[in-house]
């Protein structure tokens, strides 16, 4: 699902209170971007995407409220409204996403 207000980014945060949720942070000019969304496909599981061309302000809105500093492409995990895992880059991996979202209530 694409996500593109602070709005759409504060009913995430509010549903994080219940279950994790990944946000993944995407520019459609980059080749890196490009290999993250591939890997992010593969994913099993919602994926909130923010275009970053087209949403700078909430890029820098969800930068300013979570602390993380903005990267693209970037994953974060976020579990009562924190986010509790993020990668960027290369690291960003469905793998490693999906083991982010398993282990983030900390039960697991």
């Amino acid at each position: 699902m694409r996500i593109t207000d602070v709005e759409s980014f504060e009913e995430l945060a509010s549903r994080s209170q219940n279950f994790p949720v990944v946000v993944f942070k995407h520019s459609t000019t980059c080749p890196i971007s490009a290999a993250a969304y591939d890997e992010m496909s593969r994913f099993d599981g919602e994926v909130a995407l923010v275009d970053v061309q087209r949403a700078r302000s909430l890029s820098k809105e969800i930068e300013l409220r979570t602390g993380v500093a903005h990267e693209s492409p970037q994953v974060l995990v976020l579990w009562k409204d924190k986010v509790v895992w993020d990668a960027s880059h290369w690291r960003v991996k469905a793998d490693a996403v999906q083991e982010a979202v398993k282990n983030a209530d900390g039960s697991s």
